[in-house]
């Protein structure tokens, strides 16, 4: 029987969503076809139309499942298939785990039953969350023995333990056979924890959560993928919701979504899949791309040949590759691959952003045109790029820049506003964070902006520097210094005529600062007669009051505060579970305490949502690291490959998550030596650099510094590409620019 699912291959760019979108669209026509010549049936008229098995099967409209690798290509893909069925037809867009979430939330009731659970809603934690309350569990096992055998610090050893559970649940193995698999593929290796002793701690770390309602993603997949699949109850619930199932990039897929796959088409629905042998790039992170190529033996396969239209691939792919893999050949680049090539790593930067500059301002090419690229993305290299850039008024746009809250001013204001409200939290105040609350909370209201392009130019620190405020960084530390009183239960700020020389403070900062002193007086006054509910509306009162206060904060800023509270409610929302499990005996405002103590170690929390602003696509220099652009999906005409020379570029700018080879299902337990490493980082690399050529469609510059931040030469796989360049752009070359295009 001729099979009507459709398995699409094709490199990057090569138009395999849109050939999704149009087998979507074929199969809607086939549907109207079916319709109608049922009813011609009925009539004896004549039928029209050729129309697979799958619409046979169903009386009623079913619904179409929609899976794609990442939540923003999930609603890119989304909203393109609603725009080309004008939304007549019932579609369900997730991504593989945001499915398996919803799955097992709606379907809650059957897992309490089956597994003797308690009846409570369940409530999912966030990573930051789920690694503070493992590490509490833990912590009186993980002694001081244990974390010098394992060579990592506390809390790298619980993300690491706690990752592979993730991984043996992406990879469709029960928690109990996590021992096993690990003592197979570890050996005799003595540098690690045994395997029994970490499997009994993931063990402990599911039951205990579960007895509580509380999921994880690890446990969530688990639970997916071991108990209600196999349900005979949740099969027929499956297959009458979806008869038909659109996956883009399986490349990027778990193992655990091939058995969805392979369920729903053995139940009679049709399939569509796309698959790109150049991608994967999520391998080493759960994603499985061999496992789900064997879903193409079910299908009818489609190869979409011939390089990507308007990229350098087809031009540079194979000289490049072969000049990586065999060092010794001697070939020259084209001239559409030039070089920068430095001494120090700031230099190179300063170098760089120079040359975007120039070239943006000569015309040559526009802002949204370009790309930087860089295997990994340190604070200093992302503040001088951006720094240069936004002086020249050129705006940059980081892509998915996760960096801590508590990096932002304003998540630093609000923690101290609330050290200083709720009282035995003054051991976590001081001056410094009194004087920058003021500055913060101190912003003059600004006059609505008549563009939002003008919104866009600022970066979050340009932005915060730009905004005027009644009490500048000198006054503040003038009035912390004379004013803050310390105190471990109740931190005070007296009146600004505590000051001997207040009068230098001026009219403006005086009244600023007494608004400021007179809204904590009177949430402290509130708070105990018990009329702030809880930390959550105090944070944002302050946001509404002092940050809001009718004006148009930049979007990164909204970003950061709109993280704050959303993390601010996830975290009460599982203290409060806990305590109806397990009420514990401690002072009122130890959860505050530990909130801020989270923040301030630096965690980095999920993003908002919508995790990007909403309107066009911003006119902006995109920064970001090999895994993030290659996530994205993008494509620009001038690609700035940074730190060519790094070794980091075989790793393709994300580490690998300890033990993930052992979960690969076409190698369950074996043994990951040196010589597979070696293999697969050669892989990994010619994989980026068939993506990333992919992706540009004019220009490739390679920006080379002799030496790392550290001080050590770069000798990275990628420097055969910098020395094969035709056109160096070097310090010894300052007035050598490239032609204008």
């Amino acid at each position: 029987m001729v099979s009507h699912s459709v398995w699409i291959v094709g490199t990057s760019r090569s138009g395999k969503t849109a050939h999704l979108v149009e087998q979507f669209c074929n199969w809607v026509t086939s549907e109207k076809q079916y319709t109608e010549s049922f009813y011609t049936k009925k009539t004896g008229r004549k039928k029209t139309g050729h129309v697979p098995e799958f619409l046979y099967l169903k009386q009623t409209e079913p619904g179409v499942l929609v899976l794609a690798a990442n939540d923003d290509n999930r609603r890119e893909l989304g909203d393109i298939i609603v725009t080309s069925t004008l939304g007549k037809y019932p579609v369900r867009a997730k991504t593989p785990l945001g499915f398996f979430q919803d799955e097992v939330i709606l379907f809650w009731p059957l897992l309490i039953n089956s597994l003797n659970l308690k009846a409570q809603f369940p409530v999912r934690l966030r990573p930051e969350t789920e690694q503070e309350l493992a590490t509490k569990l833990w912590r009186p096992q993980l002694d001081e023995e244990i974390l010098r055998l394992a060579g990592v610090n506390e809390s790298r050893l619980v993300r690491r333990i706690l990752d592979l559970l993730q991984l043996a649940a992406y990879s469709g193995i029960p928690c109990e056979d996590i021992a096993q698999i690990l003592a197979k593929g570890l050996g005799e290796n003595t540098t690690t924890l045994e395997p029994e002793f970490l499997a009994s701690l993931l063990l402990d770390w599911r039951n205990w959560c579960l007895e509580r309602g509380l999921l994880t993603y690890g446990i969530i997949t688990e639970l997916y993928s071991q108990h209600l699949l196999s349900d005979r109850n949740y099969q027929q619930h499956l297959t009458k919701r979806y008869q038909a199932v659109l996956a883009d990039d399986v490349d990027d897929y778990p193992s655990v979504a091939r058995l969805l796959f392979d369920l729903l088409l053995d139940r009679g629905a049709v399939g569509a899949f796309s698959y790109n042998p150049d991608g994967a790039v999520r391998l080493g992170l759960g994603a499985d791309p061999n496992y789900l190529e064997g879903l193409a033996e079910r299908c009818r396969v489609e190869i979409l040949n011939g390089p990507p239209p308007e990229s350098l691939s087809e031009q540079l792919t194979k000289q490049m590759v072969e000049l990586v893999t065999e060092p010794m050949v001697m070939l020259s680049l084209p001239k559409t691959v030039y070089s920068i090539q430095t001494t120090s790593r700031a230099q190179l930067l300063r170098q760089t952003a120079e040359e975007i500059a120039n070239a943006i301002q000569s015309q040559q090419v526009q802002p949204e045109e370009v790309a930087i690229i860089a295997p990994g993305l340190d604070a200093i290299a992302r503040y001088t790029l951006v720094e240069i850039l936004v002086k020249q008024n050129i705006p940059v746009q980081s892509l998915n820049d996760q960096r801590p809250l508590i990096s932002s001013p304003i998540i630093r204001a609000l923690l101290t506003m609330l050290a200083l409200v709720y009282p035995g939290l003054g051991r976590l105040v001081d001056r410094d964070a009194v004087a920058e609350m003021l500055v913060v909370l101190s912003r003059k209201q600004q006059p609505p902006e008549n563009s939002t392009d003008a919104m866009h130019r600022l970066s979050t620190t340009d932005a915060m520097n730009r905004v005027s405020t009644n009490i500048d960084p000198v006054r503040a530390g003038l009035i912390a210094d004379y004013c803050f009183v310390p105190h471990p239960d109740r931190p005070n700020l007296l009146p600004v005529s505590t000051f001997e020389r207040w009068d230098r403070i001026g009219y403006a900062a005086t009244t600023a600062y007494n608004e400021i002193l007179e809204w904590l007086e009177q949430q402290r006054s509130q708070q105990e007669l018990r009329l702030i509910p809880s930390p959550i509306s105090l944070l944002d009162r302050a946001i509404q009051r002092f940050l809001w206060n009718g004006s148009n904060l930049p979007y990164e800023q909204l970003a950061a505060l709109r993280e704050l509270l959303e993390t601010a409610q996830h975290y009460w929302e599982i203290d409060t579970r806990l305590r109806q499990i397990a009420p514990v005996e401690t002072t009122p405002h130890t959860t505050i305490i530990e909130f801020i103590q989270l923040l301030r170690r630096g965690t980095i929390t999920a993003n908002p949502y919508p995790v990007r602003p909403i309107g066009g696509a911003r006119k902006a220099v995109t920064l970001a690291t090999i895994f993030q652009y290659r996530s994205s999906r993008r494509s620009h005409r001038w690609h700035f490959w940074l730190d060519a020379g790094s070794p980091l570029w075989a790793k393709g700018g994300a580490a690998t998550l300890f033990g993930a080879p052992f979960f690969l299902r076409d190698r369950l337990g074996e043994p990951w030596t040196a010589e597979d490493e070696k293999l697969a980082e050669e892989q990994r690399l010619q994989r980026i650099l068939t993506d990333l050529l992919s992706r540009v469609s004019e220009r490739v510059y390679l920006c080379h510094s002799d030496l790392a931040v550290n001080g050590q030469e770069q000798l990275g796989p990628l420097l055969p590409l910098v020395n094969a360049c035709v056109t160096v752009i070097s310090e010894s070359t300052e007035n050598l620019r490239s032609p204008t295009s």
